[in-house]
């Protein structure tokens, strides 16, 4: 038989031509290693030793077939490292999976870059009620019409329990079954790209899951305690034997992007990547990712607390090559703006309006000076970073989640949050909405896992020991309120309600409308290094004027306080080019958002701004030169 092997990965279950699959897995803690097969009568197939701890064979196993594998010394099996599919998830059997097997269409999909991208954080378990991709596929024709360009799956690999965020995953190749099959997914992705969508997807690559996590008993160079991160022992990049967990990683960073044609990616907590090899791992991933996708655009976008500048360079200036970096500090400052509390690490923002400027400028407002909640400086200068860069929102996973559970709008003034929304959708960073956002959606995020009772009693006393730093949810009859991250129900409140587009129609309309505006105005669509500048006009009020062409520019006047009259308004920003005067091109105050219809207008007294709106002015036309 023939015995010469096409392979994707290195390691893992292999569909080959004949049908049978080749297998190998890195495992140099033992001597040999067997594949047993799934069925009514178990089948051994001991594997051929290779150098570096690898061992490899052929199996006579097609795909479907369910497998694990048998350790030197072990009675208990395991399943594969790589495993393509958990059917059982992490303590059961793995699945051979065949990816060539999918009827992809998007043959003339040609991907995406992150500049002109309207990003939405999905978590597939509470999208829907259903929370499966076949669910959720039926809502991204609505998607698109809102004007989504970007979805951002939260994490995938396959983790224990019903239920959980995802970042403790522990089959890193393993799409989860708790939301469907591995073609479920493709299917998903498929039709986005129809719709002219993008996917990408939300992997951890700082730390491995607690529960399921059966790595060690192959190698226990996965993990080292030469570095410490808040959720366990951090991955092996730079000690011994980091080489193969190097291409674990890598690999499964490519593996995403070629296997199921994501888009790209989002990079949870890269602060806890740790590496002082030659070749940063992050630098890896990026250029991985983008050789897996053979020629499509794509866009690979991280989290970073400390605000390292470097992650988004390029890599032949030294950088990492990422594309894009999630903004906290917009985020901060507007969370204290919209709801007045800059408690724990809000301590350091306060909503002005010189706040909000500097960051739609120079994205971080942080970048190397002191940080007193954290007591040592954060951040890094961002000059020459293109706008599209920062990642800007105003609700994510985290921070509703870290602030309560409840989102920021019922919170806050009605007309304040409809400003802060059109400064976030009209902004040249790249917005991103967390799911029902869109809709101002009644329903809460909580954190929630599903974990065995000692792990959940641990995870439950952390969450409030986490929430306690902020005053308002640390007295004791707060605490006694937090829902019990594996309760069942405390997942089921999380789930969105639709019906909310209609009982919420003026805030749907609302983020439509703006979407529309951003992707329609050339100016606003440009988001140009340069292209906008601000000036303070009151405690609360603030203008932002985006430069067009030939002096046809945009006013964003927003005002967070109550009506303010300027006269004199001595500020040049407002002033319109010559021969030109302003006309209001849309304000949030506008009955269908809700609003009372007030106009910001410039007449012979001077400007006129309503209390807690955002109003958007355009140029006349170019007056006409008497001769």
């Amino acid at each position: 038989m023939n015995s010469i092997c096409q392979r994707r990965l290195p390691v893992g279950a292999e569909v080959q031509p004949d049908g049978r699959s080749h297998f190998r897995v890195w495992a140099p803690r033992r001597r040999t290693v067997a594949v047993v097969l799934e069925g009514s009568a178990k089948q051994v197939f001991p594997l051929d030793a290779e150098e570096n701890g690898y061992f490899a064979g052929f199996v006579p196993a097609p795909a479907g077939t369910r497998y694990r594998f048998q350790l030197e010394g072990e009675t208990k099996l395991y399943p594969d490292p790589v495993s393509r599919f958990q059917p059982e998830g992490p303590h059961g059997p793995s699945q051979i999976v065949d990816p060539t097997a999918f009827a992809w269409t998007d043959q003339n999909w040609r991907g995406l870059s992150l500049p002109g991208q309207v990003i939405y954080e999905m978590h597939l378990g509470t999208f829907t009620p259903e929370g499966t991709w076949a669910a959720a596929l039926r809502e991204l024709p609505e998607l698109a019409a809102t004007g989504i360009t970007v979805i951002e799956i939260m994490p995938l690999a396959d983790f224990a329990g019903a239920f959980g965020w995802g970042y403790d995953g522990v089959n890193l190749f393993a799409p989860t079954r708790l939301y469907g099959t591995p073609d479920d997914a493709r299917r998903f992705i498929d039709r986005a790209h129809s719709l002219g969508m993008g996917v990408l997807h939300d992997v951890v690559y700082n730390h491995l899951g607690p529960d399921g996590n059966y790595l060690g008993q192959f190698s226990k160079d996965y993990v080292t305690d030469r570095y410490k991160t808040d959720w366990g022992p951090a991955i092996n990049y730079d000690g011994p034997n980091s080489a193969p967990v190097r291409e674990y990683i890598a690999g499964n960073a490519a593996y995403w992007i070629d296997e199921y044609h994501f888009d790209g990616l989002r990079l949870d907590a890269t602060q806890n990547i740790y590496d002082s090899s030659g070749e940063h791992i992050l630098a890896v991933i990026s250029r991985r990712v983008r050789q897996a996708a053979h020629g499509r655009a794509t866009i690979v976008v991280t989290e970073n607390e400390p605000q390292n500048i470097q992650l988004v360079r390029s890599l032949q200036s030294g950088g990492y090559g990422f594309d894009g970096m999630w903004n906290d500090d917009f985020h901060h400052t507007a969370r204290v703006a919209l709801t007045g509390r800059n408690e724990a690490y809000f301590t350091d923002y306060h909503g002005t309006p010189q706040e909000f400027i500097s960051a739609i400028k120079r994205g971080f407002l942080y970048q190397g000076q002191r940080y007193l909640w954290q007591k040592k400086r954060r951040g890094t200068p961002t000059t020459g970073v293109p706008p599209a860069t920062f990642v800007t929102f105003l609700e994510n996973h985290d921070q509703v989640s870290n602030t309560g559970g409840k989102r920021p709008w019922p919170l806050s003034h009605p007309g304040r949050y409809r400003a802060l929304t059109a400064l976030l959708l009209l902004s040249p960073g790249t917005p991103m909405l967390f799911q029902g956002q869109e809709f101002a959606s009644s329903q809460p995020f909580f954190f929630f896992a599903d974990h065995q009772p000692e792990l959940a009693h641990l995870v439950y006393k952390g969450r409030k020991e986490f929430l306690a730093q902020f005053p308002s949810q640390g007295h004791i009859q707060m605490q006694e309120r937090i829902p019990d991250p594996v309760d069942s129900a405390t997942f089921e409140r999380c789930k969105l309600d639709f019906s909310e587009r209609e009982k919420h129609a003026g805030m749907y309309a609302l983020h439509r409308d703006l979407l529309r505006l951003r992707r329609e105005d050339p100016v606003f669509r440009a988001q140009r290094i340069g292209g906008v500048d601000g000036a303070v006009l009151g405690a609360q009020a603030f203008v932002l004027r985006f430069f067009g062409v030939d002096g046809d520019d945009r006013l964003l006047l927003v005002n967070l306080g109550r009506d303010l009259f300027l006269a004199p308004a001595p500020e040049p920003l407002l002033a319109p080019n010559e021969g030109r005067d302003w006309q209001v091109l849309w304000t949030s105050e506008d009955a269908r958002y809700g609003g009372d219809s007030a106009v910001a207008v410039e007449d012979e007294d001077g400007w006129r701004l309503p209390g807690e709106s955002a109003v958007v002015m355009t140029p006349t036309s170019p007056q006409r030169q008497q001769g």
